[in-house]
């Protein structure tokens, strides 16, 4: 592999009983950069990222300058859905490496300062999972089959599916057996979904939580965390209410996302967690109607934390992000919790890409993000460079997806043969998938495999790389200020250093229609630009960062600056 070109040196090693000069919880506040595992760094030449990856770009995290990672989910796994299928919760995949390798990466990120936060996968298991086999082994009725979800069918002999619930990947949620019974998978047939209502599931996974903590990690983050408790009668799905263009959005009452119910599983989690010292914490994937709803997630008994993908799905458009970030701040700090920002993950286009083209709309967790009209990669690239500053300078938390940092667009034009996001076969090849954004990610060089692999590696990728990527990888960008990812370094070690940054509040401040603008106590002030017109910028404010040139005082459209005052 080729070697990285930035070690800081000394480790600071963490504190397993919290950070030194911390007066609150690390995750309050905390730059958390996701690994996708995959596609991150590959340590053994084989094409696929891995353990050893990760161990080796280390001291790449630390210059960065983030507090965690998150890592998806590393178990083994027959790979149907790239590893949100867990065979076992207690075993590294071999095509990652394995627990002792586990344990090394958590000590040695920790003496880097840098905590370890792994996905954790509760809704469902692979279908080879030693329970569902034990499940179809023992047949109808039996006591195996109460973990997960079985039910006789309807119509004659059976033959339709219990009701109408679709799968998130395209088509039924439900598959038959040959022994006449169906079960139920909210994702792939190889996903089946658990049984919450068990206590032998509800035990298991309190169990996999200790198994973990015991070995260091921070943290988990809850695939969807929305999800596991299904209305006890499984009825049909309501009709989708029409969603309006204004007012208040509402609430839905689902029978499988959502339920109330889920959060005396969470509250049970959390005293798991305050076992562990260190301020051990859960972030929820949570995809909610409203922000009261997210915020049930995260009251003071329940998840430390849930993503906000309302800021996600925002236009690029400053009433739109003004409003989601003042409901947001609302609906969370009601309940004590703070905020986090996300633009990016592995599950969404890439925000380059989003916000490259002329009319970037609001979209909805219950759509394909569609992109509209051709890309402009420059527009994009300045777009999300912009957005990268507004997301650090907000109260909270925040989450960097890895190549963020690169400002590396969507991969659109990958070749259909080498698709495996099982959404592309599920959908009947209608819908692409999420591929375009799990790329390998470039390090150095200028041909593939841009560092990621060893160098002499015959085993390509697993997906392949488009050959803009020589012009941004790690390499080429460092020591280049007017770079994405210097600018990420920047404004990460700001952040760090500032006194009004991090955890608090934000007062707006008067602007124009199209520019927002927010004081933060002491002394700083974030503007972003989102209208057609240079804004002025206060003469009595001096520019602390800015994602481009700011001229005689002004700032261009489609751009941010954080000023001292």
């Amino acid at each position: 592999m080729a070697s990285v070109p930035h070690d800081p040196g000394a480790a600071v090693k963490i504190s397993t009983t919290g950070a030194p000069g911390r007066t609150a919880p690390w995750w309050r506040d905390a730059v958390i950069y996701q690994v996708y595992i995959r596609s991150f760094a590959d340590g053994n030449g084989d094409g696929v990222g891995d353990i050893a990856g990760i161990r080796s770009r280390l001291p790449y995290l630390q210059w960065l300058g983030v507090d965690a990672i998150w890592i998806n989910p590393w178990y083994k796994s027959p790979m149907a859905d790239h590893g949100y299928d867990v065979a076992d919760f207690r075993e590294i995949d071999p095509l990652f490496g394995t627990v002792a390798e586990a344990e090394q990466l958590i000590e040695e990120a920790h003496r880097r300062g840098i905590r370890v936060i792994p996905d954790i996968v509760p809704n469902h298991t692979s279908d080879q999972h030693a329970w569902f086999r034990a499940a179809l082994a023992a047949g109808p009725g039996s006591p195996e089959r109460q973990r997960y979800v079985f039910r006789a069918g309807r119509g004659p002999e059976g033959a339709e599916p219990p009701n109408d619930w679709v799968s998130c990947f395209g088509g039924p949620a439900w598959t038959r057996l040959p022994d006449g019974e169906w079960y139920l998978h909210l994702f792939a047939p190889e996903q089946p979904d658990l049984n919450w209502e068990h206590p032998e599931v509800r035990a298991e996974f309190e169990s996999i939580l200790r198994f973990w903590f015991s070995r260091g990690v921070d943290g988990f983050r809850i695939d969807v965390a929305h999800g596991l408790v299904k209305h006890p009668e499984l009825p049909d799905l309501p009709p989708r209410p029409e969603v309006a263009a204004e007012g208040p959005r509402q609430h839905l009452d689902h029978p499988h996302w959502d339920r109330d119910e889920v959060h005396d599983i969470y509250r049970a989690w959390r005293r798991v967690a305050d076992e562990f010292p260190g301020d051990r914490s859960f972030v929820a994937e949570a995809w909610a109607d409203t922000p009261e709803r997210l915020a049930a997630y995260v009251r003071r008994d329940g998840l430390h934390t849930a993503f906000n993908f309302d800021f996600l799905m925002s236009s690029w458009d400053a009433k739109d992000l003004r409003a989601v970030i003042d409901d947001s701040l609302a609906m969370l700090g009601a309940v004590g919790a703070p905020a986090t920002w996300v633009l990016s993950n592995h599950d969404v286009v890439r925000h380059p890409s989003r916000y490259g083209r002329k009319v970037v709309k609001r979209w909805t967790a219950n759509e394909t993000y569609r992109p509209e009209g051709p890309l402009d990669r420059e527009l994009g690239t300045r777009r999300a460079r912009a957005a990268a500053l507004l997301m650090l300078a907000l109260p909270g938390g925040a989450y960097v997806y890895q190549g963020e940092e690169l400002g590396l667009p969507e991969v659109e034009d990958l070749p259909e043969a080498v698709l495996q996001d099982p959404v592309w076969e599920r959908s009947g090849h209608t819908d692409r998938g999420r591929d375009g954004c799990r790329v390998p990610i470039p390090w150095s060089g200028r041909s593939a495999p841009y560092g990621f692999s060893p160098e002499g590696t015959r085993a390509e990728p697993w997906l392949p790389q488009p050959a803009l990527w020589a012009d941004l990888g790690v390499a080429v960008q460092t020591g280049d200020e007017s770079s994405t990812l210097e600018l990420y370094r920047a404004a990460l070690r700001l952040r760090r250093e500032h006194p009004a940054l991090g955890d608090g509040v934000l007062t707006w401040l008067d602007t124009p229609a199209g520019v927002l603008a927010f004081g933060r106590d002491p002394g700083f002030v974030c503007v972003v630009n989102l209208s057609a017109e240079a804004y002025r910028l206060p003469d009595d404010a001096s520019v602390l960062l800015a994602d481009g040139p700011v001229e005689n005082g002004l700032l261009a459209p489609d751009h941010t600056a954080w000023l001292a005052v």
